[in-house]
C-alpha cells in the first residue's frame, strides 16, 4: 500500500484539533482527524466539493455554535 501525502489546513494551528485529507491512488479522498488517525473516511472527490460547497455556504455553522 503507498503512503498517502496528508495534509491539513493553513488555517489549523498545532495546538488545535485538526482534519487531515489525502488524496489516494485511486482518486478517493481520504479524511482523519488528528485526535484519532488510525480512523479514516473515504469519499470521492464529487462529494467532497458538495460537502466543502456546503460549508463554505454556512449549511452547518449550526453545529459549531
Amino acid at each position: 500500500m503507498e503512503a498517502l501525502n496528508w495534509q491539513k489546513s493553513s488555517y489549523s494551528s498545532e495546538s488545535a484539533n485538526c482534519i487531515y485529507l489525502a488524496a489516494a491512488p485511486d482518486r478517493a479522498i481520504k479524511l482523519r482527524e488528528s485526535d484519532d488517525p488510525g480512523t479514516i473516511i473515504t469519499t470521492t472527490p464529487d462529494a467532497l466539493r458538495v460537502f466543502l460547497g456546503g460549508v463554505k455556504a454556512g449549511e452547518f455553522d449550526h453545529l459549531t455554535a
